[in-house]
C-alpha cells in the first residue's frame, strides 16, 4: 500500500471513525506525559527525528535540559547528513543566554530569533522521504514539557502536497526570512541586556556554618516526603522493642538531616554521632545544629585537635574515639543514643571496638552501600533491622537529588581500535585522546555558568599527564591521588567550589565521603568495573545546588568487558538476566523524572557486546548475590528471596545448576541433603514451573501439596480462575505435563522418567515417588514451596492466558501454553498448525552460512503490518498455507513471536495475535545455494494490536531497517 492510501486510512479512522479497519502507520495520535504507562512526548520526538530527512522546529522556549536530552541523536544525525532548523526567540526573556551558547555547538542546527511580540509556537515538523510528520501543541523544548509536565500535543502527517503541511511551511519560512541568526555577537549583547527572570528554579540553600541555633527556627525546618516515611518506621522498630536500625538511603537524599530529625523526635539525653572523616564531622554539627537547635555549646567535636566531653551531642571521628585513652573517659551507658554514618565501613576493628563498648538504648547506622565484597556483614551489626531503604531511582523519582543527563560516548579510535583494558598508558594519554576528550566535554557542556568537574581516571600516572596536557590547551585543572593529604583535598575541593579551578582529576578516592554540591560535570575516563563505584561516582554530582538545575555525566566506553555493568549500574537491576539488562540500555523507563540517559551509536554497540559476550551465570557472579541477601536476611536464603530482595533472577540459577540444592551443594552451603529421588522430583518441577507463565499449574501443585489429591472439578476450578479460555483442553494439558508424557524422550529421561502424578477415578493423586519424598523430607518439601512461590510471583508479569505482549517465550513454553498435548517444538521449525492454532517464530538476522531455502525475507512493513514467507516448495494450494490463508481468529489463531538473532538464547518476543491480508497472498520463489528456483508462498501478515513504544534510538526508515525499529524497543 502506498502512502498516499496510507494517510487516506488514517485521516478517516482519526476524523471520522476510530473503529475502522486501519493498516496505516500514519494515525492521528495525542501525545502526553504518562508516568504509569511509561508514555513521553521526548520518545515520539526523538523517534521521528532520528527517522527524518530533515526537520524544522518553532519553540518560544528552550532550556538547557531540554536541549541535553537531543545532543546525542543530533550529533548522530550530523554524522548522516541530516540538517535542521530552529525558530525561537527572546520572549519575556526565558531563554538564558548560555542556551544560545549551547545551540551554537550544534553545526547541523542552523537557528534563528523570531522578532515577533508574543511569539509563543510550539511546533515539529520533520521532513521524510515523501511525506512529513508534525507535532504541536503544549510542549516547548524544555525537559519537564518533554517529559513530566501534563502536556497535549497531537501527532499528524501529511504528504508532502498537502495543504496542512503547505501553510506550516509558509508560515515557518515567512518568520524564518525575518528572523535574526543566531551568533557569537547576538549573544554577547543578549547577554548585556538579558535579566533573570523570576520563573527561573532556585535550588534551596544548603545550611553551611551557623552562629546561633534558635529553637524556634529549628522547629519550623520540616522533614521532607522519604524523611517522614523513615521517621516512621525508626518510631516503629523501637516500639517494636529493636534497639538497632539501620538506613540505606542513596547519596544526596538527606540522610544526615533524617538523623537530626530522629535524634529531635526521640531527645536522647547524650547523643554520639561517628564517621571517618572530621571535614564530614564538621558538616554534620552544622546540619544538627540547625535542625536541633538550641545553645551552641550543646554540639562539641572529638577530633585529634580537640576533645568536648560535655556536649549533649557530641560528633566523634572514628580514628580518635576508638583509641582506648579516649573510650575510657565515657561510661559504657554515657550515650542513650548513637549514629555512625557510612556504617559500611564499620567492619574495621576500630568500628567493632567502639560497638562492644558502649550500650546505647538505640544504635542507628546510615549508608548508601551496605552490599560488601569482604565477609564483613553490615546487616548482621543492626540485627537485620532495615528502618528504611531509599536508593538511587527512587530518589530521582521524589526528586531528592539533582537530575542527570547521561551521556554515553565512543573513547578515542585510532586505526579502527577503541582503547581497552589492555591499553597502553601512552594512548590513553595521547594529545589526540585529548582533544577527543575536550571535543566531547565542550560539546554536552554543564548546566550554570562556570563548569566545575570531577574526572575519574584509572591509573595515577594517567590522571597526571592527563592534567598537563589539558592545563596547556587552556583548562585550569588539578590532580588529586591517594597520596595527597585530607587538608590539601579539601583545599582543592574548595578551589573547585570558588571557581578558582575548573576540574579535579582523581583515581577514585573521591567515590565517597566527600560532598561537592557544585559538581556540574562528571566524567569517567576508566572502565567500568564495579556498579558500585560507578553509582559512588555518579552520586559526586547529584547534590541539589542552587548553581546548577542539573548534572552531565560523559562516560567515555571503550571495548571493556565490564560494560554490561553501565545499564546495570543505572537501573540498579541485580537480576543478572541478560533479556532484561538488554531492554534497559534501549527504555528511560528505569530512570525516572526528567534525567536522562543517551548513548552515542557506537558506544551503544560495544554495551550490547559486553551483555552478549559476558557470562552473568558464571559461579562467582552467583555467589556475590547469594551472599548479599544471605547477609541481608541473616539466614540462608530461598528462591523466592531473591526476589523479593530484588537480586538475582531465580530462573538464571535453576536453567544452569537444575534446581536450587544442587546450586547449595556447588557453594558448599549446610543445607539438608535430598535423596538422588527427591533431587530428580525437584529438578523437574524448578526446569517447567518456576517461569510462572501458566498460573494454574502452580496452583493444581498447590492443591496436591495440601491435599495429596485433587479432583477434576477443583482442577477445572483452578484453571478457569487463571483466565484460561479452553478448560478441557487446559486441563488435558497440565495433566500431561505432570504426568510427563507432554515432554519428548530426551526430556523425560533428563528428568529421570518419574511422573508427578497419576490419574484415579474423579481425579488425580501424587506418584508413589512424589509421596515418598514429601514424607520422607521437610526440606524437599520446603524447596518444591518455594518453587511455586517463586512462579506465582513471576507470574505477576503475565496477563490473561495464553500470551502476554512482549514478554518472551520458547517453542516449548508455546507448546504447552497451546494447550498441544505434547511438545513438539522440534518439529515446529517456522511455523505449525495445529488444534486451531498457528505459532510463527521469526528470527530477524540469520546466520550468514544459513541454507538460502530457509533464509526468509520476513520484516515488518509498518508497525502492524509483517510480510513472511512460508516454507519452501510450499505454494498458494498447499494444505497448511491454506489453514493459514483462512484462519479467522476465532476457530483458528495465528500468534507471531520475533527475536532478533539466534545469540539471544531459545526465548522469542510475543508480538500479539495477527491475520492474513488475503489479497496479499501470492505464490513467488527463492533461489537455492545450487541457483534453482524453489516456490514459496509470501503474504503481509496484519497484527491486532500495532506494536508500541518504539524506542528512540531507531533507523532511519521503517521500510528500510525495520529489524532495529523492532529490537531497539524490544530490547
Amino acid at each position: 500500500m502506498d502512502t498516499v492510501r496510507q494517510l487516506q486510512e488514517s485521516l478517516y479512522r482519526g476524523f471520522i471513525d476510530q473503529k475502522s479497519y486501519d493498516r496505516s502507520p500514519y494515525a492521528p495520535k495525542l501525545l502526553i506525559n504518562d508516568k504509569k504507562k511509561h508514555e513521553e512526548v521526548l520518545t515520539t520526538l526523538l523517534h521521528e527525528l532520528y527517522r527524518c530527512d530533515s526537520f524544522f522546529f518553532s519553540v518560544a522556549f528552550i532550556t538547557e535540559s531540554g536541549l541535553a536530552t537531543l545532543k546525542t541523536h543530533l550529533l548522530e544525525l550530523k554524522k548522516r547528513g541530516v540538517y535542521g532548523r530552529i525558530l525561537t526567540s527572546t520572549f519575556l526573556q526565558f531563554n538564558q543566554p548560555k542556551v544560545f551558547q549551547e545551540l551554537l555547538k550544534i553545526t547541523n542546527v542552523e537557528v534563528r530569533l523570531a522578532e515577533i511580540e508574543g511569539f509563543h509556537s510550539k511546533g515539529y515538523v520533520f521532513k521524510h522521504k515523501d511525506h512529513y510528520s508534525l507535532m504541536v501543541g503544549s510542549s516547548n523544548l524544555t525537559v519537564h514539557a518533554l517529559k513530566v509536565n501534563y502536556e497535549w500535543n497531537i501527532k499528524l502527517h501529511s504528504h508532502e502536497n498537502g495543504e496542512v503541511i503547505h501553510h506550516f511551511g509558509q508560515q515557518f519560512e515567512d518568520t524564518w526570512s525575518q528572523a535574526i541568526p543566531l551568533t557569537k555577537e547576538w549573544i554577547e549583547k543578549y547577554q548585556q541586556l538579558y535579566r533573570p527572570q523570576a520563573h527561573e528554579k532556585i535550588a534551596e540553600l544548603s545550611p553551611g556554618w551557623i552562629d546561633r541555633n534558635a529553637m524556634k527556627e529549628a522547629l519550623e525546618i520540616k522533614p521532607n516526603k522519604m524523611q517522614e516515611a523513615a521517621l516512621k518506621e525508626l518510631d516503629a522498630l523501637r516500639t517494636a522493642g529493636q534497639r538497632k536500625g539501620l538506613i540505606i538511603s542513596a547519596t544526596g537524599t538527606g540522610k544526615t538531616y533524617l538523623a537530626a530529625f530522629d535524634v529531635r523526635k526521640y531527645q536522647p539525653r547524650k547523643m554520639l554521632f561517628i564517621v571517618h572523616r572530621e571535614q564530614i564531622l564538621r558538616k554534620a554539627k552544622d546540619d544538627f545544629a540547625r535542625i536541633l537547635g538550641g545553645r551552641t555549646e550543646n554540639f562539641g567535636l572529638y577530633t585529634g585537635s580537640g576533645q568536648d566531653t560535655r556536649a549533649r551531642y557530641v560528633f566523634a571521628t572514628i580514628q580518635t574515639i576508638a583509641k582506648d585513652i579516649h573510650l575510657q573517659r565515657f561510661a559504657p551507658e554515657a550515650f542513650d543514643y548513637i549514629l555512625i554514618d557510612e556504617v559500611h565501613k564499620a567492619g574495621a576493628p576500630s568500628y567493632q571496638k567502639v560497638i562492644d563498648y558502649f550500650q546505647p538504648s538505640f544504635l542507628l547506622g546510615m549508608t548508601a552501600t551496605p552490599e560488601r565484597s569482604d565477609d564483613v556483614n553490615i546487616f548482621a551489626l543492626f540485627d537485620y533491622q532495615v528502618a528504611y531503604e531509599i536508593r538511587l531511582q527512587e530518589a530521582l523519582e521524589e526528586e531528592m537529588l539533582c537530575p542527570f543527563h547521561y551521556f554515553g560516548v565512543t573513547d578515542y579510535e585510532k586505526d579502527g581500535e577503541v582503547i581497552d583494558q589492555t591499553t597502553d598508558l601512552s594512548r590513553l594519554i595521547s594529545e589526540e585522546r585529548v582533544e577527543h576528550l575536550l571535543e566531547k566535554i565542550h560539546y554536552y557542556g554543564h548546566s550554570g555558568e562556570t563548569v566545575r568537574g570531577l574526572i575519574f581516571c584509572s591509573r595515577n600516572r594517567e590522571a597526571e599527564e592527563l592534567s598537563t596536557l589539558m592545563n596547556q590547551k587552556g583548562r585550569n585543572t588539578v590532580v588529586l591521588t591517594g597520596a595527597d593529604s585530607q587538608d590539601e583535598r579539601w583545599r582543592q575541593v574548595n578551589r573547585l567550589e570558588n571557581g578558582v579551578i575548573e576540574y579535579i582529576i582523581t583515581v577514585d578516592i573521591f567515590n565517597e565521603g566527600i560532598d561537592i554540591p557544585g559538581v556540574n560535570q562528571v566524567v569517567m575516563l576508566r572502565q567500568t568495573q564495579s556498579r558500585i563505584i560507578f553509582t559512588q561516582q555518579l552520586g559526586r554530582g547529584l547534590r541539589k545546588d542552587p548553581s546548577k538545575d542539573f548534572v552531565t555525566v560523559i562516560d567515555f566506553i571503550g571495548n571493556y568487558k565490564k560494560n554490561y555493568l553501565i545499564p546495570v549500574a543505572l537501573s540498579g537491576d541485580r537480576s543478572l538476566n541478560k533479556d532484561h539488562i538488554r531492554r534497559r540500555m534501549q527504555t528511560n523507563s528505569f530512570v525516572q523524572g526528567v534525567s536522562s540517559i543517551n548513548f552515542e551509536e557506537v558506544a551503544k554497540k560495544k554495551v550490547f557486546a559486553a551483555i552478549d559476550q559476558t557470562n552473568l551465570q558464571e559461579m562467582r557472579k552467583l555467589k556475590e548475590s547469594y551472599m548479599n541477601v544471605k547477609q541481608r536476611i541473616g539466614r540462608r536464603p530461598l528462591l523466592k528471596d531473591f526476589l523479593q530482595q530484588n537480586a538475582v533472577d531465580p530462573e538464571m540459577i535453576t536453567s544452569k545448576y537444575g534446581n536450587y540444592y544442587r546450586f547449595l551443594c556447588k557453594l558448599k552451603e549446610q543445607a539438608p541433603q535430598l535423596s538422588l529421588l527427591e533431587d530428580q522430583l525437584l529438578y523437574l518441577i524448578s526446569a517447567e514451573f518456576i517461569n510462572g507463565k501458566r498460573r494454574h499449574e502452580a496452583g493444581v501443585l498447590w492443591h496436591l501439596l495440601e491435599n495429596d489429591a485433587i479432583a477434576a472439578k477443583e482442577m477445572a476450578r483452578i484453571i478457569r480462575a487463571s483466565g484460561e479460555e479452553n478448560i478441557d483442553a487446559a486441563a488435558v494439558s497440565v495433566k500431561r505435563m505432570l504426568t510427563t508424557d507432554f515432554f519428548t524422550d530426551p526430556y523425560q529421561k533428563k528428568y529421570g522418567r518419574i511422573p508427578l502424578i497419576k490419574e484415579g477415578s474423579g481425579g488425580f493423586t501424587w506418584t508413589r515417588a512424589m509421596q515418598k519424598a514429601l514424607a520422607g523430607s521437610s526440606w524437599f518439601r520446603t524447596l518444591v514451596e518455594d518453587v511455586l512461590v517463586c512462579a506465582e510471583l513471576k507470574n505477576e508479569q503475565y496477563e490473561k492466558p495464553p500470551f502476554t505482549l512482549y514478554q518472551k517465550y520458547s517453542r516449548k513454553d508455546v507448546c504447552r501454553l497451546l494447550n498441544w498435548e505434547n511438545d513438539e517444538s522440534s518439529t515446529i521449525y517456522g511455523y505449525k498448525t495445529k488444534y486451531g492454532t498457528t505459532p510463527i517464530f521469526i528470527t530477524y538476522h540469520k546466520p550468514e552460512d544459513v541454507e538460502a531455502n530457509i533464509n526468509y525475507e520476513d520484516e515488518f512493513i509498518s508497525r502492524r503490518e509483517l510480510q513472511w514467507y512460508t516454507r519452501s516448495n510450499r505454494t498458494t494450494a498447499s494444505k497448511e498455507v491454506q489453514e493459514i490463508i483462512h484462519a479467522d481468529g476465532e476457530q483458528s489463531r495465528i500468534y507471531i513471536f520475533v527475536k532478533k538473532d539466534d545469540d539471544e538464547g531459545r526465548e522469542f518476543y510475543y508480538l500479539g495475535e495477527a491475520e492474513p491480508l488475503k489479497h496479499t497472498v501470492e505464490n513467488t520463489s527463492m533461489q537455492d545455494k545450487n541457483g534453482k528456483l524453489i516456490p514459496v508462498v509470501r503474504m503481509r501478515l496484519h497484527l491486532k494490536k500495532k506494536l508500541m513504544r518504539l524506542s528512540t534510538t531507531i533507523c532511519t526508515a521503517i521500510n528500510e531497517k525495520p529489524a532495529e525499529e523492532l529490537f531497539c524497543w524490544l530490547h
